[in-house]
């Protein structure tokens, strides 16, 4: 039994806190994980840029609503879902990521929740520590050989937990320190990568 397991912002739709900065005018919400390899430090960046500009959940998920998922992303997921099952493992809330699932035709989003105080975001409610790595555990204690793909620092435990580990358009930084992972740069690049991957393993 095989699965491919697909981080969501920067591999399917666009990252939506970069969004979210260039509506605002907030560059300091520009950071993602791709910059800050810590998760806790980086949601408390931006809970601190939300608060002191008075930015809710409201405004956010206005800017998501205009969004769409990345050029080639809707066919990729068809054509990979004929191939295995597939699981998105994301480190975005089901506030953000769901608007997304309709677009992509409703695949398994596993997420975190935001907390909240009217649309005021207060903080966050990790589904669990390390959720990526303990997810691919799971689905190994399943009997699955997982591929996973991403393209960030909070994918990276994801990638060496999986039977094979992909990068796709990773900033040079992730590269640099996680060399044992394939780099692809582009959707159909990725599609052939786990296409192999699926008949070899």
């Amino acid at each position: 039994m095989k699965l491919v397991c697909l981080d969501l912002e920067g591999v399917l739709v666009p990252e939506i806190w970069i969004s979210v900065a260039e509506r605002t005018g907030l560059d300091d919400l520009r950071l993602t994980t791709r910059d800050i390899s810590d998760y806790d430090e980086l949601m408390a960046h931006r809970l601190r840029i939300l608060d002191a500009h008075g930015i809710g959940l409201s405004a956010i998920q206005a800017v998501i609503s205009t969004m769409e998922p990345l050029p080639g992303a809707v066919d990729f997921l068809d054509r990979l879902r004929e191939r295995a099952q597939v699981v998105i493992l994301s480190d975005t809330f089901y506030e953000f990521g769901m608007p997304f699932m309709a677009q992509l035709g409703y695949p398994t989003l596993l997420c975190h929740r935001l907390d909240t105080d009217g649309d005021r975001i207060t903080g966050y409610t990790l589904r669990q520590p390390d959720s990526k790595r303990a997810a691919v555990q799971a689905f190994h204690r399943l009997n699955y050989q997982v591929v996973a793909a991403g393209d960030s620092y909070n994918d990276t435990a994801m990638l060496a937990e999986a039977d094979k580990g992909i990068l796709i358009r990773p900033p040079a930084s992730v590269v640099a320190e996680f060399p044992q992972f394939q780099v692809t740069r582009t959707l159909p690049e990725l599609l052939a990568v786990i296409e192999d991957a699926l008949t070899t393993l």
